[in-house]
Formats: C-alpha cells, sequence, structure tokens
C-alpha cells in the first residue's frame, strides 16, 4: 500500500499541449470535474440521438430529457450542467420561454441554446433574449458549435 501512494505522488501528467490550446470547452471555459455537462431537452428521440452524437464528438458529456418538466428536474437536483440544448417545438406544460426563464433562476450562469428547424422567424418569438438560436442544427457540428460559444460567453 505504501509504494502504490509514492507511486501517486511522483507521477506527472503530461498535457498534450493542442488541447490545451483548442480546450474542450473552449478558451478559459472553466469546468468541473465532471467536464462540460450539456442538457439536451426535445421531444423527438431522433433529434435528441443526433443532438447528443454531435455533442459528444466534440468532447462534452450529455445527458438527454424529453420534456421542459424533466430539465428543470435534472436543474433542480443539482446535476452539474453547463448549457441547455433544447427544441424549439418542446412542447408540454412548460414551452421554451418558461423552460428558459426557470433555468436562468436556478442556475444564472447557464448558457442556454434554441435549436429550430423550421423557418427562422418562426422560433425568433420563442427565444429568450439571452439565449443563442441555432436554425439549422441538423448540420454538422452546428450544436456543438453553438455549445463552445455558449461557454464562451458564460467565462466572460
Amino acid at each position: 500500500m505504501m509504494q502504490r501512494n509514492q507511486d501517486r505522488e511522483d507521477t506527472t501528467i503530461d498535457v498534450d499541449p493542442g488541447r490545451v490550446e483548442a480546450g474542450i470547452g473552449g478558451a478559459g471555459a472553466p469546468r468541473s470535474c465532471y467536464g462540460v455537462q450539456v442538457l439536451v431537452a426535445g421531444r423527438r428521440k431522433q433529434w435528441r440521438d443526433e443532438i447528443n452524437g454531435q455533442i459528444r464528438r466534440a468532447g462534452y458529456s450529455a445527458i438527454s430529457v424529453d420534456s421542459a418538466v424533466d430539465a428543470l428536474t435534472v436543474l433542480v437536483l443539482g446535476l452539474p450542467v453547463d448549457v441547455l440544448v433544447t427544441d424549439a417545438e418542446l412542447h408540454g406544460s412548460l414551452g421554451i420561454s418558461e423552460l428558459a426563464a426557470e433555468a436562468r433562476a436556478l442556475r444564472p450562469n447557464l448558457g442556454i441554446i434554441v435549436a429550430c428547424d423550421s423557418a427562422v422567424s418562426d422560433c425568433a418569438d420563442l427565444v429568450p433574449a439571452d439565449a443563442l438560436l441555432v436554425p439549422c442544427p441538423s448540420q454538422e457540428e452546428a450544436v456543438a458549435s453553438s455549445v463552445r460559444e455558449a461557454l464562451a460567453a458564460r467565462a466572460v
């Protein structure tokens, strides 16, 4: 047992300089011990899976829920979440504007992204002023780049 502790104390970790510059969370983005956590809220499973794929390919972790109430439950429970990505077509007792307002009240530093498959003009009035709008979330890495942007804005 003593030898193991000595090995741990003497071990150094070499960090890949390319990874430090680009950073998983973007330049200067604060990260928890869990890495960057993204909460994905969308009613269609195929949409959630597509967005999760983009997020995981970008090096982030994702949690998926199918309603605004479930998204708020995740936030209320205190699970680490850095960015909320929600579908503009999210229906239920809470719409996206209510979800964004409640999420912002619970986590003032939370990045919020609204993904809209339909015309941007249809979604623009639903999107809160401090949220990012992704007009074509199905484009490769569109949501992941918005997550990076939300993390950078949060770090400032």
